[in-house]
């Protein structure tokens, strides 16, 4: 069985990622990308969907944390006969993918297992293994349709469909396990330099780093989510994934299971704002430059979310090859929220554009033609109802917090050309700014004076916490005070937020759902700003505290059972963590 999701690790190339377990298993691998066919799926079943185990023979007690600002994980075994440090990182290396595992005898010697199991395309394919001796003694290759991996430093032998071999490791002594994936029909690569790569990955994510160097509070955590969202950033194509996984449960034994491992234009928007803030205007640039390959066209055909290098076909499936999570069925593929009409998404672009623009990024080439394009469709459906931010399932309505972001895309519009003098249609975006505020000010506020969920109800959303950070209104006003005092009554589980209340049937599933802790750092943030800082701290320590023993936060949080829920790592998250601890510090950025 899979490990508790808190228990896996993030090791990344800022291309894909592998999880790697506290028993040194790693149990979920994508390659080249993030949302490819796994290799190892484990996670997602058991050790017979895929798996590299590597740890002491005999067990040992295991500490773990990253070597510094980057994805190079170091676990230390502490054995009876000794002390084994293991190395996991997926170096930055052109075309290929790799894996190393260095091994490094510390103290004594230790006598190490390792066993692989290869399954490929999400487990349905069992593919040809064979030992490889042009690539030397210690290699063997596994080949399936497209996809082969290389596996080099350890002598294996077949044993029940899996490999299994092992060695000993003494104090001083250093071994490299290499797994290389490369496409079936390219030759075999050749064994890349393992000190040179090892050089090169703490270079390159040091040099990214370089503006992390932030004080304050929550100093850690917020650089440790920084990194997590530029590993989940694609260096070659600039787009954003909102996760590493698909299918981690948002309900343990629950059907909420949904893939992640695309780019959402709202999730990578939200990121952008968290990179830019902490200045990182050249992921700005690259994300901007994604956006205009991705979308170019008919402004009309605009989708809320992407594949990686902008594909627009991901048809949501159910896969029969993997159990899922701990039983927790059904695996999904693709999304069906490719479908839906979210009338939030452009604003979220257009503010995230506005804030690249103000910290300095210059329009270039197409860059406000698009987002005049993207206005302009946000003017055509201006009175469409939606599926919101929560991507419901069950019919669309009003969403207030979407017609907030449609305020928001035209009051950015509206100050472009004000302040900046580009050009836009100028009168007609100002008129329909006014207008929306108005029928949000009149249909959006329930008879108590709190603003609510959608138009015709007076439930309320976790959503309406971002009101106040897209300056619709102030964190203090009245209506905003008043939709907090209801947000703790009716959405508070357990010291976390909700993000509405499922019993309603608003989302079209029949089932409960785990509190979803964007939502708690939004309630920080909005306590922060209205002198609440108390309140802000104390909540704001609990949600840190939930972070896994390397700073990684998954989607939601099951209180009862004390663990993480949903896909890890989650960059909405992530990015709200670091929202809100600006906030505390007052918006100063070291």
């Amino acid at each position: 069985m899979s490990a508790a999701i808190e228990d896996y690790a993030l090791i990344s190339d800022a291309r894909t990622g592998a999880l790697v377990s506290r028993d040194g298993s790693i149990d979920w691998f994508c390659p080249p990308r993030f949302d490819a066919p796994s290799v190892f799926g484990a996670l997602l079943g058991d050790e017979e969907h895929g798996h590299w185990r590597l740890s002491p023979a005999d067990g040992g007690e295991a500490q773990r944390q990253y070597e510094s600002e980057d994805f190079t994980l170091i676990t230390r075994w502490t054995t009876g006969t000794g002390v084994v440090e293991v190395t996991d990182l997926m170096p930055i290396d052109g075309p290929h993918t790799h894996i190393i595992r260095r091994v490094r005898g510390i103290r004594g010697s230790v006598q190490m297992a390792t066993t692989v199991r290869f399954r490929f395309d999400y487990a349905a394919a069992l593919p040809w293994v064979r030992q490889h001796r042009d690539a030397g003694p210690a290699a063997i290759a596994a080949i399936a349709g497209p996809d082969a991996m290389l596996l080099r430093g350890v002598a294996l032998a077949a044993e029940d469909n899996s490999h299994v071999g092992g060695f000993t490791i003494a104090e001083g002594e250093v071994r490299d396990l290499v797994l290389t994936w490369y496409p079936s029909f390219e030759p075999h690569p050749e064994m890349p330099e393992v000190d040179a790569l090892l050089r090169r990955t703490r270079t390159w994510w040091q040099r990214w780093s370089t503006d992390l160097h932030r004080e304050g509070p929550y100093r850690d955590e917020v650089k440790r989510s920084l990194l997590v969202l530029r590993a989940l950033t694609h260096r070659d194509t600039g787009g954003i994934v909102a996760a590493a996984t698909t299918s981690l449960p948002e309900q343990f034994g629950g059907t909420r299971n949904w893939d992640y491992r695309y780019v959402w234009l709202r999730d990578a928007s939200l990121t952008l704002m968290s990179l830019i803030r902490h200045h990182h205007l050249t992921a700005a640039r690259h994300w901007r430059s994604w956006l205009l390959r991705a979308i170019a066209g008919d402004p009309a055909d605009v989708q809320i979310m992407y594949g990686i290098a902008g594909e627009r076909y991901l048809p949501e499936r159910e896969l029969t090859t993997l159990p899922g999570y701990q039983g927790s069925g059904p695996v999904r593929v693709g999304n069906g929220a490719v479908d839906q009409f979210q009338a939030d998404v452009i604003g979220e672009v257009i503010v995230a554009l506005d804030d690249a623009r103000r910290a300095g990024l210059a329009e270039e080439g197409s860059s406000w033609s698009l987002q005049r394009a993207l206005i302009g469709r946000v003017v055509e459906t201006v009175d469409r109802p939606d599926q919101g931010l929560w991507e419901i399932r069950g019919e669309p309505h009003r969403f207030t917090h979407s017609r907030a972001m449609i305020w928001a895309a035209l009051d950015r519009g509206v100050r472009a050309v004000r302040e900046f003098g580009l050009d836009g249609d100028l009168e007609i975006w100002e008129r329909l700014r006014d207008e929306v505020r108005i029928d949000i000010d009149t249909r959006g506020v329930s008879a108590d004076g709190h603003f609510t969920q959608y138009f015709g109800t007076d439930e309320v959303d976790a959503s309406l916490l971002v009101l106040p950070q897209i300056g619709f209104c102030a964190p203090d006003d009245p209506r905003m005070l008043a939709t907090v005092t209801r947000i703790e009554r009716d959405l508070m589980r357990d010291g976390l937020l909700m993000r509405y209340r499922a019993a309603t049937g608003v989302d079209g599933i029949d089932e409960p759902e785990n509190p979803f802790l964007a939502c708690s750092f939004w309630l920080v943030e909005q306590y922060a700003r209205t002198g609440r800082r108390d309140d802000a701290v104390e909540l704001m320590d609990r949600l840190c505290a939930l972070t896994n023993d390397l700073g990684l936060l998954s989607e939601e949080y099951d209180v009862g059972a004390g663990r993480q829920a949903g896909n890890v790592p989650q960059a909405f998250s992530h990015l709200a963590l670091v929202r809100a601890a600006d906030a505390l510090a007052g918006d100063g950025i070291a």
